[in-house]
């Protein structure tokens, strides 16, 4: 029987190309309308149906996921499954109900429910994450599991090495459960953890923190987001590879030493080793400081 797949991002793409290659590939897409994207602010479609359309399967992009229109679309597919993966909205009853619906969590739940698990386990300085297969209900990611598969986070990776990896598993993960019987358990609800949708603040990086849980930072935003440091002088650059040093200038202080660009933190320094100038490209620090004098 086919299956209907709802997905937006970039990762829900990834997982929907391995998806379609199995005997579950979906016969319907469902993924949020296009929005307006870049400076242009052209309109855009979402990478999900982009996918979709170049794998000949059927999308479409209702409103609401939970209008009686995209539920009757759904339910015409006769699906096995309804598979949920990055969707970026809230299905509610009855669609909860019409259907069984298995969602893609790239954590190892309870740990790092909600919007942003794979950049706030960087960010806590994780050594794990993985992918939990699990039942919708309408708890916020907080319903029974029946597959878990865990994945290091190596000390040099960046959300966009860790997602990668993670979309692979997450796609064998999800075969593997259309494909068995789906035995779930109920989460420990003491030990669950929460992934707030990042915000402008989690870009800023405060060097009344210490170096090390900065450089997460900038991990953990590289390459989809993006962490700011401010220099002296008022300019914000983008920060896009950074390394947690022992010792540098004082805190709050930024520093150049042979062409090198450090931050004081509140313990140790923070090398900016690649930044990005206000409407210019990432750049090593060393050509930055060619181009830009700090003021004093």
């Amino acid at each position: 029987m086919p299956t209907v797949y709802l997905g937006t991002s970039d990762f829900a793409a990834a997982v929907l190309e391995r998806l379609a290659r199995s005997r579950h590939c979906p016969s319907l897409v469902v993924t949020r309308p296009d929005r307006q994207r870049g400076r242009g602010r052209r309109l855009a479609s979402p990478p999900a149906a982009d996918t979709a359309r170049a794998l000949d399967i059927d999308v479409i992009q209702p409103e609401s996921v939970n209008d009686d229109d995209a539920r009757r679309r759904i339910a015409d597919e006769r699906p096995e499954a309804v598979c949920v993966c990055a969707f970026g909205g809230l299905l509610k009853e009855p669609l909860l109900s019409e259907h069984e619906v298995l969602n893609v969590h790239p954590s190892l739940l309870p740990r790092w429910r909600g919007a942003a698990p794979v950049e706030r386990a960087i960010m806590a300085g994780d050594d794990k994450t993985g992918v939990s297969m699990m039942r919708l209900t309408e708890g916020l990611d907080a319903g029974p599991v029946c597959l878990q598969s865990a994945v290091p986070i190596h000390p040099d990776d960046t959300y966009g090495s860790l997602a990668s990896r993670l979309q692979d598993v997450s796609g064998e993960l999800l075969i593997e459960a259309l494909s068995g019987p789906r035995r779930f358990a109920e989460q420990d609800e003491g030990r669950a953890t929460y992934a707030e949708k990042i915000g402008p603040e989690d870009r800023v990086l405060d060097p009344g923190r210490f170096a090390q849980e900065l450089e997460w930072v900038v991990r953990a935003l590289t390459p989809h987001i993006g962490a700011r440091a401010e220099l002296p002088g008022g300019m914000v650059v983008g920060v896009c590879d950074a390394a947690a040093l022992a010792h540098g200038p004082p805190q709050g202080e930024v520093a150049v030493q042979d062409e090198r660009l450090l931050l004081g933190c509140a313990s140790g320094a923070l090398e900016l080793r690649v930044v990005k100038p206000p409407g210019g490209r990432p750049m090593p620090a060393a050509d930055f400081l060619r181009g830009h004098a700090l003021a004093g």
